[in-house]
């Protein structure tokens, strides 16, 4: 039998009476209640000044007759819903990043795939919030990284806290008030436009293949290139023609980079990923292309690039440390912490340069 509102709110004061403070979803499950219906209540009561709520806990206010308020509730029972697009390649040291930050303070991660289809970061953040999930690490499948006018307005809506994780959103936008924490790839581009720079080289190419990283990796080079004063290259044939398949992705890529050597209009190449780079050097080098001593590279992502026959310069985000400071960052929104962040907050993690032998000027004991 459902009871009504003011005997939800009765048997709500009535728990948190004796006991000092709850769980939210504790509280939810004893009263077979839905977390949303119970946080609104639990809102309503709070207002009224009955109770007091503490990220993800309600607690009974002090000086008010009762048992003293218990410790804020540890991480213990406390379910941490992920939704990532996949958690191979570059999300796999993501993922593994939150779950031991997770883990670490004594709740669980669980986690769903959105594969980007349509609509799915929705449907599988939904599907976690109804099946525990206390909060949300949220990576939707935006194709320039960050939302378009009226996109994922689901987002900021919810009522458990959310994180966004390796993505933003522009200013203005309602989900530009959520926290989040990302890979900063503008300073990632313009450290490797910078170190090439500092090799002498004065006409640098950017190769990028679409995907949400690459308008910050554009930005930060553009940026760079004109703080530097080098010399303009004609963009990437991709940039206003995306390619049509991996095949034609390698070769106008391998095209652009012959003739701007042959040319003399570059001398050093940014490629984004380093899986692409490890592809495409050795048809380069069938071109004629020597690589560094005709075209300096830096790869970007840093997955596979010390596998290469010859190790790739790259730039490596810090994936397991967005990962983990995701998490943290939602923990003490949980409450998870001894003194959780007022403010919103959004965090940009700076890649690392690590220098090998593809850009012509490999580290001591790389």
């Amino acid at each position: 039998m459902r009871l009504h509102v003011d005997q939800r709110h009765e048997r709500v004061l009535q728990l948190v009476r004796e006991r000092g403070s709850l769980r939210v979803a504790e509280l939810a499950e004893e009263l077979g209640m839905s977390a949303v219906t119970l946080r609104r209540d639990v809102e309503t009561l709070a207002a009224q000044g009955l109770v007091e709520r503490l990220h993800g806990a309600v607690v009974w206010p002090s000086g008010s007759s009762g048992p003293a308020p218990a410790a804020v509730p540890s991480a213990e029972g406390l379910v941490v819903g992920m939704v990532v697009p996949t958690t191979e390649y570059y999300y796999a040291d993501v993922v593994r990043g939150a779950r031991e930050a997770v883990e670490a303070a004594g709740a669980r991660l669980t986690i769903g795939l959105s594969r980007y289809l349509p609509d799915e970061d929705e449907a599988q953040a939904r599907r976690l919030l109804s099946t525990g999930a206390d909060g949300l690490l949220l990576t939707p499948s935006w194709e320039r990284g960050h939302p378009e006018p009226g996109e994922g307005l689901w987002a900021a809506e919810q009522e458990t806290p959310v994180v966004l994780v390796e993505r933003w959103a522009p200013l203005g936008h309602p989900v530009a008030g959520l926290d989040r924490v990302r890979s900063d790839h503008a300073h990632g581009a313009a450290e490797a436009v910078a170190h090439l720079a500092g090799l002498g080289h004065r006409s640098i190419a950017l190769a990028v293949q679409e995907s949400p990283t690459a308008p910050r990796l554009r930005a930060g080079y553009a940026a760079a290139v004109a703080a530097l004063g080098l010399s303009p290259v004609a963009a990437s044939p991709l940039q206003d023609a995306p390619s049509r398949s991996e095949a034609d992705r390698f070769e106008r890529t391998l095209e652009y980079l012959c003739e701007g050597v042959a040319g003399g209009d570059v001398t050093a190449a940014i490629v984004h990923s380093d899986a692409d780079a490890i592809v495409l050097i050795p048809r380069l080098q069938a071109r004629g292309v020597r690589v560094p001593e005709d075209l300096a590279v830096i790869a970007y992502d840093d997955e596979v690039a010390s596998l290469a026959d010859l190790p790739l310069t790259a730039v490596a985000p810090d994936k397991h440390a967005v990962g983990a400071a995701a998490a943290k960052l939602l923990l003490s929104r949980l409450g998870v912490s001894d003194e959780g962040p007022a403010a919103r907050r959004h965090l940009d993690i700076l890649p690392t340069l690590r220098v090998r032998v593809s850009c012509g000027a490999a580290a001591a004991g790389a």
